[in-house]
């Protein structure tokens, strides 16, 4: 027997190991299994070669556990080492015979995954005592048996072993026990190790016979050594990605809307296959559902910072061995072999659908609200993707009809066109709740585009930076004579009087009860328009509805939601309403309009007096004078207020044109929508 010190710079290499060079110790096994994998590999490459000239015999991987002794083996029938070899391969922590093998069998070498030494240490995150019992290949060699308790000294001394490969043995520490469980190692090996090169076995398969759960007496194997993405794609059929789409997804229940098989051997090494999920809403939920392998092996489905944002809204597995196997997540976000393959990616993504929209552009217009979300998310977080995507990435209009923004453009231009020069886009939400005004647009020749995505406001934001005079609007923001301004409109002049005697009585039978804001404005919009009708401004509207999707947008959304009721002094229903309002209030209005007249004259003449006075300079007799008349006014005028409010109250006419107003834009329910169904029996009834 044989004792000494592991060769490492620092006795602290063990807590490193454990806190710091692994984010999860589950890891352990991915990387014990890993290099078994990779000396069975290396094994049939030196009999590929003719160096090794027996029978490969079983080559299989086995995982296996003892609850009884608290240990989990990790078994292979590889290459083996030597005593030599343990002592330079696992006494001296981070000599990659991995490395050494490659660069000597580089022409024949088979997948190599794992770095003999640092991986094989992961082991002491959750076993107090390893052993490794190996056989080399080589038959001169005699079987070696090494301990090591989790400190720099270990035991080695020879031992016999009846078959060639190695024995890894851990002895778990209490904290760990749970992977004793067989639920528990299964879980774990179908997450990193289902798709490694190697067979990997853990117990027996199992089936159900004489109402309980029994094992048979073959192999349960958890992998499929020969994943769709290491074989050629003249080699597959749809139905082969399509059953593999599931191998991956086994809940997944809707089929992918197609595929992208990645196969680069320049500049860098890399497989995979991407897939189109169908992506209605919810970013959120779609997202992280990349698999990262290097050489087959599991490396994060946590694909965020890795690959661009919208990336992680599709599907699949990215295999390259130039992604490091081991360490953190900020690692890999780092790693320049890395960004390049993100680069890659997305240039392929992109071409593969820039080539589905020019030769099959009727399946793509199919698929186009599948994939709309993640075109838009794209375009909106990588310039170099917009660059690209804008060719392709569609409008849908009203009548399920499909254009690109240069297609659309040319299809409006001459009839959408304001006086000012700008295009003007008009869209909705919501079909149905805007069914009026659609149809008012429509009648006029104009075309309305359905923008009802989750990222359809930014992208609108993001076409009108990209675009100089064009211009997106939601066709029930306002009428649309005020939405496509063809020509300046003829105004209707108003008294202020009579501008007053319809905003306040208005304005009196609007809602008070919730959050909502609403302001009247008297204007001239046209005969054939609305008489009454409610606008939200476009700007800040957009802003409320994006600051649900970006961050530091909240302010926007936790502001009131605003509407102006505009009357339509045009329309002959208004100019009548008008009239009877004067004619039942006058005599009550006027006396209060010579008095404020006269208070507005006098405080005119008051401020013309103290106007070369500064504040500290005026008595307190002239401070109150103006004080007492601006309180007069402000009485004055509220009480005139309340004339029209309570006239207001009792006509159901203007109540009838606000309930209207209110019930085109959604906002009627309730008790306010059962008066109004009341009121209008009534007013039929007469």
């Amino acid at each position: 027997m044989s004792k000494g010190n592991i060769g490492v710079t620092s006795d602290n290499i063990f807590p490193i190991i454990k806190k710091f060079l692994y984010s999860d110790h589950e890891i352990f096994l991915r990387e014990l299994v890993s290099n078994a994998v990779d000396a069975t590999q290396k094994l049939k490459t030196l009999a590929s070669v003719g160096e090794f000239k027996g029978e490969l015999g079983d080559t299989r991987v086995r995982v296996s556990i003892d609850k009884n002794k608290k240990t989990l083996t990790v078994s292979d029938h590889g290459i083996g080492m030597s005593a030599e070899e343990v002592d330079k391969y696992i006494n001296q922590i981070a000599i990659s015979g991995a490395e050494e093998f490659v660069n000597k069998y580089k022409d024949n070498v088979q997948a190599i995954i794992g770095h003999f030494g640092l991986g094989f240490y992961s082991a002491f995150m959750v076993a107090t005592k390893v052993e490794i019992f190996s056989q080399s290949w080589r038959e001169e060699e005699k079987a070696v048996h090494w301990t090591c308790s989790g400190n720099p000294d270990y035991e080695m001394e020879e031992t016999i072993k009846a078959e060639r490969g190695t024995d890894i043995v851990l002895h778990l520490d209490d904290e760990n026990l749970d992977f004793l469980e067989d639920s528990k190692i299964q879980g774990l090996l179908n997450k990193y190790c289902k798709f490694l090169p190697v067979e990997i076995v853990f117990g027996k398969k199992k089936e159900w016979k004489d109402g309980r759960e029994q094992e048979t007496g073959e192999d349960n194997v958890i992998n499929d050594v020969n994943p769709a993405w290491t074989r050629t794609p003249a080699d597959l059929k749809e139905e082969d990605y399509d059953k593999f789409y599931h191998e991956l997804y086994p809940a997944q229940m809707d089929e992918p809307l197609f595929h992208i098989h990645l196969n680069v051997d320049y500049p860098f090494n890399l497989t995979g296959i991407l897939y189109f999920p169908r992506i209605k809403n919810n970013l959120d939920i779609h997202r992280n559902k990349i698999q990262l392998y290097c050489n087959q092996v599991f490396v994060t489905d946590e694909v965020e910072n890795i690959v661009p944002e919208y990336l992680t809204l599709l599907h699949g597995v990215i295999d390259s061995p130039d992604i490091p196997l081991n360490v953190s997540r900020s690692y890999l976000q780092s790693d320049q072999n890395v960004k390049k393959i993100s680069s890659y990616i997305t240039r392929k993504v992109a071409d593969q659908l820039a080539d589905i929209f020019k030769n099959k552009r009727e399946e793509f217009e199919q698929k186009w609200n599948d994939i709309a979300l993640f075109m838009r998310f794209g375009m909106l977080s990588d310039e170099k993707f917009y660059e690209r995507a804008v060719k392709f990435a569609l409008l849908e209009d009203i009548d399920h009809k499909y254009y690109t923004i240069e297609e659309y453009q040319a299809a409006v231009k001459d009839n959408q066109t304001d006086k000012d020069g700008n295009l003007i886009c008009l869209y909705t939400q919501d079909e149905e709740k805007a069914y009026p005004y659609i149809q008012r647009a429509k009648a006029k020749g104009y075309n309305v585009l359905l923008m009802n995505g989750e990222l359809d406001v930014h992208y609108i934001s993001q076409a009108e930076q990209k675009n100089e005079k064009l211009r997106f609007v939601r066709v029930d923001s306002d009428v649309i004579e005020n939405l496509i301004r063809k020509e300046d409109a003829e105004k209707t002049v108003l008294t202020p009087a009579e501008e007053d005697a319809l905003r306040f009585s208005f304005e009196s039978q609007l809602p008070k009860e919730g959050t909502t804001q609403y302001m009247v404005s008297v204007d001239t919009v046209s005969s054939d328009a609305l008489p009454v009708f409610l606008t939200q401004n476009e700007f800040m509207r957009r802003m409320k509805d994006m600051s649900a999707h970006q961050q530091g947008m909240s302010f926007y959304g936790q502001m009131p939601d605003q509407y102006n009721l505009v009357v339509n002094a045009a329309h002959p229903l208004v100019k009548d309403l008008l009239q009877t309002i004067q004619t039942a209030l006058a005599d009550k209005v006027a006396p209060l309009d010579e008095q404020i007249a006269a208070k507005e004259t006098e405080k005119e003449q008051l401020q013309a007096a103290q106007k070369d006075k500064k504040q500290d300079e005026l008595t307190e007799e002239e401070k109150n004078a103006v004080t007492e008349v601006t309180k007069t006014l402000a009485d004055l005028r509220n009480g005139k207020k309340q004339l029209y409010a309570d006239y207001a109250k009792e006509n159901k006419e203007i109540s009838q044109l606000v309930d209207i107003a209110l019930l085109a834009s959604g906002l009627l329910k309730g008790e306010a929508l059962a008066a109004f169904v009341n009121r209008s029996v009534s007013l039929l009834g007469k």
